[in-house]
């Protein structure tokens, strides 16, 4: 799976996301399938689920916070940590959530 960097994002809740730069489709671990499409955005919430949101509507709705982890200064808090659980990790070359 070829992506961007992961960038941390806010509205009411902190993400981070992951630009697409080629098609990506996979199952989440409730057995939902996700499909996206260069431009579109892998978010990853504070939980550790990924999803995928279309590029016009994430661009309207989120807003970048700079660099990964970097708030200082944004008079915002550092965002939290993600889990980084093997049953979330996604397989480009398979489609599915491990």
């Amino acid at each position: 799976m070829r992506t961007t960097e992961w960038k941390t994002y806010r509205t009411r809740f902190l993400i981070k996301a992951r630009q697409l730069t080629e098609p990506l489709v996979f199952v989440d671990v409730l057995g939902r399938e996700h499909r996206g499409s260069p431009g579109d955005y892998l978010i990853e919430s504070s939980d550790g689920c990924r999803s995928i949101q279309r590029r016009a509507i994430f661009e309207d709705i989120y807003v970048p916070l700079g660099p990964a982890n970097q708030t200082e200064g944004s008079g915002l808090p550092a965002a939290p940590a993600l889990a980084s659980s093997p049953r979330h990790r996604i397989s480009a070359r398979q489609g599915t959530a491990l």
